[in-house]
């Protein structure tokens, strides 16, 4: 009984560290964010922030909020985007890691529940070895008003006032941002994770 139990166990051990099987045991989705802290942390236990284009001298104006949107939970970011003064963005973001870095290796990229006012919207991703607060790798999507999942590839980041290769395990921080031309914006974020292959 012993001796089948002993073969049973190695022959259990041996399918687990089979190479198919460690991907399987480690390539779960992480999440991010599934607005479960009731507040502005996210299930990492960093908090989401706001900028604007103010920081460099725009007058872009937006907020952050707890909100409930078709009976889900969400984070809203609402707001007008204008590109006077060289401006034009506001923004949603947060830090991966309280490290220097958040290795995202074992993932293929991002997965989203938005909603929003079918405006076109960008994720910004920012990477160590990024110099300047400008620079990130860039990839939009449309919010419309009905819940949807997106899912964004990390090899369909584009990168933006860079020349560095994107390196999915130096992450540093996550954005969602309404960019780039004159309008109102109005997104939802039920949930975040990254998904793996």
């Amino acid at each position: 009984m012993n001796y089948k139990l002993h073969s049973i166990t190695a022959l259990l051990i041996s399918l687990m560290l089979s190479p198919g099987v460690i991907n399987n045991v480690l390539a779960n989705d992480l999440i991010i964010d599934d607005r479960t802290s009731g507040d502005l942390h996210s299930n990492l236990g960093l908090e989401w922030r706001l900028f604007t284009d103010k920081v460099m001298g725009g007058v872009s104006s937006g907020n952050l909020s707890l909100d409930t949107y078709d009976d889900r939970n969400c984070l809203r970011m609402q707001g007008d985007v204008s590109t006077e003064n060289n401006g034009g963005f506001v923004q949603i973001a947060l830090s991966l890691s309280k490290q220097e870095h958040f290795d995202a290796s074992d993932y293929a990229g991002i997965e989203m529940e938005v909603a929003g006012n079918n405006e076109l919207y960008n994720i910004h991703i920012r990477t160590a070895g990024l110099w300047f607060p400008w620079q990130s790798y860039r990839s939009s999507f449309r919010a419309t008003d009905d819940w949807q999942k997106i899912r964004i590839p990390f090899t369909s980041m584009k990168a933006y006032k860079t020349t560095q290769k994107f390196r999915r395990d130096k992450l540093e921080r996550i954005g969602l941002v309404g960019i780039g031309r004159e309008f109102h914006a109005d997104l939802c974020l039920a949930s975040i994770r990254f998904y793996a292959e």
